[in-house]
Formats: structure tokens, sequence, C-alpha cells
């Protein structure tokens, strides 16, 4: 039997070595490539059409309200606490409740829900394509649900909208599906953008929520699409804020700790709404009823409440900006705050369809107002605008949008510091109390899992080098078939690889020679006498480099089929090791050693001390 073999032999040589692989890429800190720039064009079209479906939808909000509950025929806005209907008023919603159980069950089931949560399910397991009739039938459906008392927000419906828009016009051209994404993405972000003028909130919006990455190839077009969509608003409708403050307030130092409070009672109430409306849900889900008709079920509370207090129907941007004034406060909130809470979880959970994020700026701007109320009376606007954020960032888990998104709102730049506290308070709260958000809550019961933590991949930082296994076994080129055969059927060898690289004398790679070969020629294909040399001069011979990244060399792998890769030194092309696919599980190893380890790296104490010997 031939001796085991070695990395080096000092047998024949040969002149069939391999190339150094071209296909190694240039390493850089992004992979955006010209095509950045195309996306950013298409971007200003998409924005333009995210910004006229948030006009438009917002002028079909106010038509059905005039219809609804004054019989005019009008797109101004509406207070409906003004109508005259009375008792009568309680049928409204029940009204519009109905038309939605009948537009989703005979046109289309995904205009139900909140509209972010779907743009998610199809950005995730939909290659980010919406269908036509549900950039048509949402907004209607919304405009219907809102237009007759329905207590939600416009921004959901519109940011589901803008979304179909920029993937219909995606879909027009040979684009990828990250691409795509990209676009739909964008659109989302230039309806939102639109409808409040908060252009960075919108863009961080698309970042936390959707876009499920960090890349220049995803930001620059969804910022560039922000942005022209707060442009036509602002040429619409000027530059000045959507609620201002009655009074820009620094809070005092001591009162910066008041603010971690209110974060925390803000990410509570996040996790009582979160389970008020799935509890909602729940409930609606054992009724012997077809789902067409719990909507209907829904109106019917939501207009039992609004006779209870009519300031909890419709979007409420009024009421909204009466609690940054400071003008709204005591009983009266408080009455707004449950009403609204119960009325909004009932509606969502009976599958209506509307958005979350006015209502929990409503809710979370009386949470705030209240407890302004106690701890300093004169200034509840300030307090009103924290928890509004605080209750954003807590329930959607997204507190940078919520951050920002006060910001925008009042331009008070002296409430930045009283808001990034709210609402990382908030954000804890909630991250550590609750598994899911009230939107991946959502996806998850309908069989989705969605991380939202970003980290860098552990495949596009670790060399290869760092998982290969060295040193690495190898067939000496001089060795002939049958050498190759005894060695694979010895009945006393080792437990045997199932390929090997072949090295020449010089211990540089020619070729690699598996298991299933032996078998193929133990058939007699090639003549016992024929050397490796001979036998694999020419072939197509996959390889890789100490200094390559891992996630290149594992898209290769996959790519071809390739099982084992011998690792070659630059430029002489000597063996260094081999990295099979089992090697490249050391990558996720590595990354969870790191975080589950824990070790002091610096003793403050002596050994015998810290551990507690006296």
């Amino acid at each position: 039997m031939p001796n085991r073999p070695a990395a080096f032999d000092p047998g024949a040589d040969s002149d069939a070595r391999p190339t150094p692989h071209a296909d190694v890429p240039e390493l850089r800190d992004f992979s955006s490539d010209r095509r950045l720039l195309l996306l950013a064009a298409m971007a200003v079209i998409v924005g333009s059409g995210g910004a006229l479906a948030a006009w438009a939808l917002s002028r079909l909000i106010n038509l059905v309200t005039q219809l609804a509950y004054f019989g005019r025929w009008s797109a101004a806005p509406a207070d409906l606490g003004n109508h005259a209907l009375g008792a009568w008023a309680v049928l409204v919603p029940v009204a519009g409740c109905l038309v939605i159980g009948l537009m989703a069950r005979y046109a289309s089931e995904k205009i139900r829900g909140h509209g972010i949560p779907e743009a998610m399910e199809a950005i995730l397991i939909g290659r980010s394509r919406i269908q036509a009739r549900v950039a048509i039938l949402k907004p209607l459906a919304s405009a219907i649900s809102i237009g007759t008392g329905g207590p939600f927000g416009a921004e959901g419906p519109i940011i589901m909208t803008g979304g179909a828009l920029g993937s219909l016009f995606a879909q027009m051209f040979h684009l990828t599906n990250a691409e795509r994404k990209t676009l739909l993405v964008a659109g989302a972000a230039a309806g939102m953008s639109a409808t409040f003028g908060t252009p960075v909130a919108a863009i961080l919006l698309a970042v936390e929520l959707l876009l499920f990455e960090w890349k220049p190839r995803s930001f620059v077009p969804v910022t560039v699409a922000a942005i022209v969509a707060a442009a036509w608003r602002f040429w619409a409708l000027g530059s000045e804020p959507l609620f201002p403050l009655a009074a820009a307030t620094a809070l005092p130092g001591g009162a910066l700790l008041l603010c971690v409070v209110l974060g925390i009672l803000a990410g509570l109430a996040s996790g009582l709404l979160t389970a008020l409306v799935y509890g909602c849900e729940d409930l609606f889900e054992r009724l012997p009823l077809h789902w067409m008709w719990w909507p209907l079920i829904g109106g019917l509370v939501v207009g039992v409440g609004g006779l209870i207090e009519p300031r909890a129907l419709g979007v409420g941007y009024v009421h909204i900006g009466a609690l940054l004034q400071g003008q709204l406060g005591g009983g009266p909130a408080l009455r707004l705050l449950l009403v609204k809470a119960v009325i909004w979880s009932v509606a969502l959970g009976s599958g209506t369809s509307g958005g979350v994020l006015a209502p929990l700026l409503m809710m979370g701007g009386v949470l705030g107002a209240l407890f302004g109320g106690v701890v300093a009376p004169a200034d509840t606007g300030t307090w009103a605008l924290v928890g509004m954020a605080a209750m954003m960032g807590g329930t959607m888990r997204a507190p940078l949008t919520a951050m920002m998104f006060g910001l925008e709102l009042t331009h008070d730049i002296a409430a930045m510091m009283p808001l990034v506290i709210g609402c990382a308070a908030a954000h804890t709260t909630t991250v550590l109390l609750l598994k899911r958000s009230i939107l991946t809550e959502k996806i998850a019961r309908r069989g989705h899992h969605i991380v939202r933590e970003y980290v860098v991949d552990p495949f596009e930082t670790m060399r290869v080098a760092d998982i290969m296994a060295q040193p690495a076994e190898a067939l000496p080129a001089s060795w002939t078939v049958r050498d190759v055969v005894t060695f694979f059927t010895a009945p006393d060898a080792p437990r045997r690889h199932t390929s090997y690289p072949v090295t020449d004398r010089a211990g540089c790679v020619v070729g690699m020679v598996s298991r299933a070969d032996t078998l193929r020629w133990m058939l007699g294909e090639v003549a016992p006498t024929r050397t490796l040399a001979e036998q694999c001069a020419g072939q197509d011979l996959m390889t890789g480099y100490g200094d390559e990244l891992v996630g290149h060399l594992a898209d290769r792998m996959n790519a071809t089929g390739t099982g084992r890769v011998p690792i070659l030194e630059r430029p002489s092309g000597r063996l260094l090791g081999l990295v099979a696919r089992r090697d490249l599980l050391r990558v996720r190893a590595h990354a969870a050693r790191h975080e589950r380890e824990r070790e002091a790296l610096i003793r403050v104490l002596p050994r015998r001390e810290a551990a507690g010997e006296r």
C-alpha cells in the first residue's frame, strides 16, 4: 500500500497547475454599482406618484366624511363632532364596515388590516409584487372606513398605496427582486413624507421597518422619493409644521428622568394595546360567522363609541394638535384615551382597513398630557409630544423613526433630548416584554417570522484562512490510478474524506480526486498505470485563497455545487488548506461564540478576591 498522502511529495511534477481565480472581486465598503443612479432617477417618478396618492386619498377621506355625516359633496375637512345625525350616527360606521367586508370578500382580502404588515409581507415573501387591484381597492376601502368614522390613520393605507404604485412601476422594467423592493419602499416612504411633511422620518421608517437591509442601493432611491414627495407637499401646503407646539420649551435636567418614566409607561401601554388588538382578533376568530361580517360588528362598536366620545372617531388630527397646544387634558382626555383604545382595538381586530400611526399618536399624546398634568401642569404640550413619539416608537419598534417624527411634526428642536429618552425607554420596555410588535405579530400569525435585528454578515468579514482546515491532506501527482483505488478501498485504511487535492512536488494543486472517481476507475474506464498528473490535466478546478472573504467562496461553492475547495497561497499557488461545507458552519459558530461567551478582560481585583475568597 502506498504511503499516507502528504502536502508535498518528491514524485513527478506536472505543468497542469490551476491559474489564479480571475473572479475574485475587488473588496469595497459597499456593493452598489451604477444602477444606483438608474434607481434614483426612477425614484423621482415613484416619489411624485406617492405624493399624488397621498393627496388623492386625503381628499377621498374628506369626501366620504362629508357625504356620510353631512350629505355634502365636498372634499374639505370636516369635524365629526358637529354632525346633526344624533343617535342615527351609530349606523354610519356600520354601513361603512359592511361595504368593506363585502369588498374584502368579493374583490380582494388583501385590503384588510393595517397596511404596513401587508407591505412587509409583500417584500419578504411576495418578491415585492403588489397587484394593481390592491393599489386601487386598498385606498378606496380605507377612505370608506375612515370617512365613515373609523378610528384609524390614513398613513398605513397611504404607505401601502405608495408601495403598490412603486411596485407596479418597477414591474414594468427588467429589475431584480432587490431593485423592485427598493422602488416599492420608495413609494411607501413617499406616501408618508407627503402625508405628514416628514421626509427624514419616512426614510428612517423605510430603514427600520421595510427595507430589511442597509445599503446605498436602497437608501439613496428611498431618500430621493421621500424628498421629492415632501417637496410636492411643501409646494402645495407650505413648510409649516403639521402640529406646532404652543411654545418651544426645553425641559430642565431633572425632568429628563421623568422622560424615562413616561417612556416606560408608554412601553407598557404599547404592550397593552397590542394585546388588546390581537385579543379582539382572537375573539372574532371564535365567532360562528364568516369573516366578511366581522367588520360590521366592529363598526357597531365604533358607532357606539362615537356617541360616548365623538372626538375618538376618524383620523383626529385636530385633536392631536389640541393635545400639543395644551388645550386638552383631565377628564376629557382620559375619556378620549379609553374610548379610542377600545373602538380602535375592536375595529382593527375585526379586519377593517385602516392605519395605526395616527391612533397611536393620539393615545400616546393623551398619555403624555395626563402625565404632564401631574408632573408639570404648565407644559403639557411637550409631555404630550414625548408621549406620542414614545407610544409610536414602542408599539411599532421604530424608535429612530419616532424620534425624528416628533421633531419634524413640530419643528421643535428643543424637544430633541426628551424625545430620544422617551423613545429609547419605550423601545427597551417593549423589546423586553413582547416577543413581537403590533406589525410583526400580524405576519407571524400568517406563518412567517421576521428578525428585526440588523447585523453585519460574518461571511462578509471573515477570511477563508480563519476557517480552513490545515494542514491539508493531499495526494501526490506521481501516484497512479491503482494507488488511489487502493488508498480509498483498503480495508484497514483510516476514515477517508470524500475528495482530496492532488499536488505536484512543489506543493501546487493540479486537480481534485474524489471517491466517486475511484469507483469509475475500478470499472476499467482508466488504465491503472495512468498517473494523477495525467488524469488531472485540463481539469476545471475551483480554488480559493486564504485572504478571500468566506462569503464570496461560499457563493462560488453554492453556484458550482462544489463540496471541498483547496485553498491556495498568493501568488505561488501552493496549497494552504481545505474548506468543506461543514467548515462554513464555523462562521456561524464564531459569531454565536462572541454573543454567548462572557469574560472580564481587565481585572480590578486580584483573582482570589474577585472569586469571593477572603
